[in-house]
């Protein structure tokens, strides 16, 4: 149970650090659509952004059906406004904000890619479609009103941005599992590689030790086999020397 507990605590953090993220920058962004450097470093930077961030249209701040010449203006403004030369005062995390910027764009640039991300941003959507369907029959079935908050086109567009954001930390979880299994793959394959170079090693060194010392090996057998056959001819020949005839004395 506290194990479960833990988790419901977890994820009610996270949907609280998502909600006041999404509350903010939507205020800051109705007040004034282009923001300033320091305003669009600090939504780049601020808690939670290398999961908000997977996003490269919420990054750029860009309708997903724009097209690339939108694209590219959009990307040359707000390069221009979060550039380092452009924020002396803070270059580090200028730095950082470009640098999701520029990711971003070169991401959208690449035609698999920005399909990719449509897929996500159109699967959240039909995802919050069909919960929305299947809220209205339950009510229909408890013989309730059918409204529900997402009736409200804010409240879906929210529901909309937060599952769209839920799919890509999804999938770059996914991501970075596959990654890290193929560095352990190729770990291991590496390994491999170096003990049987090792091992080969060892066997040429081995062959070669023997055929130095073969010449020796044979010289000291023909000298133990020498040496055997001498002292065997030596035994042979005590074994058949005639005794001594021991004399009789006369009387």
């Amino acid at each position: 149970m506290a194990a479960a507990g833990g988790e419901a605590s977890t994820e009610s953090v996270s949907d609280e650090l998502f909600q006041n993220f999404y509350t903010e920058v939507k205020q800051i962004e109705k007040r004034d659509s282009v923001l300033t450097s320091k305003q669009q470093i600090d939504r780049l930077l601020r808690p939670g952004s290398s999961y908000f961030n997977l996003n490269p249209f919420e990054v750029l701040q860009i309708d997903p059906e724009a097209t690339s010449d939108e694209l590219k203006k959009r990307f040359r403004a707000l390069s221009i406004l979060v550039h380092p030369d452009k924020n002396q005062g803070d270059p580090e995390r200028a730095q950082k904000a470009f640098e999701a910027v520029d990711k971003a764009y070169k991401l959208l640039l690449e035609p698999e890619q920005r399909k990719r991300a449509l897929d996500v941003i159109h699967a959240g959507k039909e995802y919050v479609e069909h919960n929305v369907k299947e809220k209205k029959k339950q009510l229909k079935k408890d013989g309730k009103p059918l409204d529900v908050e997402e009736d409200d086109p804010e409240m879906f567009k929210q529901a909309v941005y937060k599952q769209t954001m839920k799919l890509f930390a999804e999938l770059e979880i996914k991501r970075k599992e596959r990654e890290a299994k193929d560095m352990h793959e190729r770990k291991r394959a590496r390994e491999e590689e170096i003990e049987a170079a090792e091992k080969a090693k060892r066997d040429r060194e081995w062959q070669k030790n023997f055929e130095e010392t073969r010449d020796g090996r044979v010289d000291s057998w023909r000298t133990f086999q020498a040496k055997g056959k001498k002292s065997k001819e030596k035994k042979n020949r005590s074994f058949l020397k005639p005794p001594k005839v021991k004399m009789e004395q006369r009387e």
